[in-house]
């Protein structure tokens, strides 16, 4: 009896990065001695945004999210004993993308390997920077004129390269329907697909839109999200032949990596997020139709904090049992020809095309960020709202909160913590970098590219003799801010409180009456320190704080804490909120508390959300922090009610 033909596996990847490019090595070689197959590179903050590790905005975010990468001697050891010729590596870049590039291309050369050969990815997809995670640095036009630059040169020199990996993963974690996120990725990648169009023959333009990629979210609702993936498929394929007309199928294949909801995980019983990521999993493997061809997984515990090489060997175990020890590759589609199937996939196309068609009218999904943004605000509102009224079941969280204690919580050493003497290593490794290289080098590499960008010229030639030269990410993303300025992304939150007060009656009251006590209305400051640009907790805590009748004060994302004194100041408010969800909350709210003090304001209660362990709130609340949140605080009332008391000037003196 023959055994049946098995399929390829997708590619096995660990979302990692950490401390410094030596740590990172380390980890990437024992992750791809353990069976992964593909490198996915995290950046710190600082990289992502544009700044090196000793910019003032940098402060307490080294290290923290991801590997910092400051210039060409940190790709290096970022790589060093990995053949970049024989990797498959994704990196998780946007903004600083063309640098990054530039950096890795540039390290390839130096391994010898032929550049043409390089297989992999960035992501540099900005729109949905501007509408989930804020890493952009320039404002919309510019930042698409340099995703073009990336796709046009790597058509040309790194032909096996994906140029541009549109993310629908951080729509849905900022709270997209999947009709929503089916549009608003596609809408991104026609938006980028028209401004390629121009720049190449029209024969090769096919093979161009062939090497467009996706990555994409996965939720606990996975026979909808696989109806989401093939409808992925459908509505890709159809676009590619009838927009752009593209008639080879090859060239028209829905090609997407994958990581799995991490909005979902939880702090309450995370042994459960185990689970979870199971059957997320499902959703983008058990459809051969619409299989993802990459799949990193999240680890049980990334609502506590950083993983440790334990936790996400864990995850990728179970990548491992799937493809290698059951028989799910052997088989054709499982699911071609279910009505039920093709049923929920028309629904999902109709509702995607609908929305396309807003888009559309708005002049394509750059000039729709404002509109996107809104509706992702208003989506999130609504699913936080059916949690909180249990009519969304999370186990652990709004039902069957009680159980045993988990043995895999250890009280301390469940999380990685970085440590915080790695940012003054970092530092003190730039600034050698500097006082070592060719001065006269450099500023010849930087007057190149800023004559390039300029002219309106690609950037990629020059960015790669830059990082050749020793140029620093903070230098070159400055030439880019210099050339094509600087952009503040629309918050979502309106100024106008909604129609959905059900339930707030109680809170409305006692807002009216402490602004009474207070001789105005209660003003709730609203603030993002540092570079964490993951903003739907605090436009939610905005949005609550709105519609409770709460003047509200938030102006985004990437403030310094100076700043946000500043504005409490200015704004005369009577509590400020920080939102800090990079780990780096030690350090900025010490900045901010000292600055408030320094300013005569000490007394102004501060309160503090986050992923925040234990250890650490003690701390926050020792500096003198009146509250402090986690994920476990989902219900926002009991939040919004704190607000009330802190800023009751009766409560305070009865203190």
């Amino acid at each position: 009896m023959t055994q049946p033909t098995r399929d390829r596996p997708w590619l096995i990847r660990t979302y990692a990065g950490h401390s410094t490019a030596e740590a990172s090595n380390a980890l990437y070689r024992a992750n791809l001695a353990k069976g992964q197959t593909g490198l996915s590179v995290a950046f710190d903050l600082p990289t992502q945004t544009g700044y090196d590790s000793d910019h003032v905005l940098a402060r307490g975010e080294v290290g923290k999210v991801g590997v910092p990468v400051s210039h060409l001697g940190d790709m290096r050891a970022l790589f060093r004993d990995i053949p970049l010729e024989q990797m498959n590596t994704s990196m998780t870049i946007n903004a600083t993308a063309p640098w990054l590039l530039a950096l890795y291309i540039a390290v390839a050369e130096e391994q010898g390997a032929d550049v043409a050969t390089l297989q992999g990815t960035v992501q540099n997809d900005l729109i949905k920077e501007y509408l989930s995670r804020g890493t952009y640095i320039c404002p919309p036009k510019p930042s698409m004129k340099m995703i073009a630059d990336v796709a046009e040169y790597c058509y040309a020199h790194v032909p096996k390269w994906n140029p541009m990996n549109v993310c629908s993963y951080h729509l849905q974690e900022a709270g997209a329907t999947p009709e929503q996120e089916l549009a608003f990725a596609l809408g991104t990648a026609t938006a980028v697909l028209d401004a390629l169009q121009p720049r190449v023959p029209e024969a090769d333009f096919p093979a161009l839109v062939g090497r467009i990629s996706f990555f994409v979210n996965a939720g606990i609702r996975f026979v909808t999200e696989m109806c989401k993936m093939r409808a992925f498929v459908d509505l890709w394929d159809e676009i590619c032949r009838e927009r752009y007309g593209v008639e080879d199928a090859r060239y028209r294949r829905f090609r997407y990596g994958v990581q799995v909801n991490s909005l979902g995980l939880t702090e309450q019983q995370p042994e459960n997020n185990v689970y979870r990521i199971l059957i997320e999993m499902l959703a983008v493997t058990l459809s051969k139709k619409a299989r993802a061809r990459a799949v990193q997984l999240p680890a049980w515990n990334e609502a506590l904090g950083l993983p440790r090489p334990w936790d996400q060997q864990w995850s990728m175990r179970m990548q491992q049992i799937l493809a290698y020890e059951t028989d799910l590759l052997e088989f054709d589609d499982l699911f071609d020809g279910n009505p039920a199937v093709d049923a929920k996939v028309e629904a999902l196309k109709e509702g995607a095309r609908a929305e396309l068609a807003n888009l559309a009218s708005m002049g394509g999904a750059v000039e729709a960020i404002d509109y996107m943004k809104g509706r992702l605000v208003e989506s999130n509102a609504e699913r936080l709202n059916r949690i909180e009224a249990g009519e969304t079941v999370v186990v652990g969280v709004n039902k069957w909160q009680q159980g045993e204690t988990s043995p895999l919580m250890s009280g301390n050493g469940d999380i990685m913590v970085v440590d915080p003497a790695v940012e003054a290593a970092q530092v003190a490794s730039l600034q050698a970098w500097r006082a070592e290289r060719d001065d006269a080098a450099v500023a010849k590499a930087l007057n190149d590219l800023r004559a390039a960008a300029k002219d309106g010229r690609n950037i990629m030639e020059p960015s790669i003799a830059a990082a050749k030269a020793g140029v620093t990410t903070g230098e070159w993303a400055a030439e880019m801010r210099a050339a094509f300025g600087e952009y503040r992304g629309p918050t979502g939150v309106s100024k106008s409180p909604s129609n959905r007060t059900e339930g707030l009656d109680d809170l409305r009251a006692s807002v009216d009456a402490v602004s009474d006590r207070l001789g105005r209305r209660l003003k709730f400051l609203v603030g993002k320190p540092g570079l964490d640009g993951h903003s739907n907790g605090a436009e939610q805590i905005a949005v609550r704080a709105r519609d409770c009748g709460m003047d509200i004060a938030y102006e985004g994302i990437r403030l310094t804490p100076a700043e946000i004194v500043a504005a409490a100041q200015s704004e005369g408010a009577h509590v400020v909120g920080l939102s800090i969800l990079s780990g780096s909350h030690i350090p900025l709210v010490e900045d901010l508390m000292e600055r408030l003090r320094a300013e005569g304001m000490g007394g102004l209660p501060v309160v503090v959300g986050g992923i925040i362990p234990e250890e650490d709130a003690r701390r926050l609340r020792a500096m003198g922090v009146a509250r402090v949140y986690t994920p476990k605080d989902f219900e926002l009332n009991t939040i919004m009610s704190d607000i009330v008391t802190l800023a009751d000037p009766e409560a305070v003196a009865a203190e």
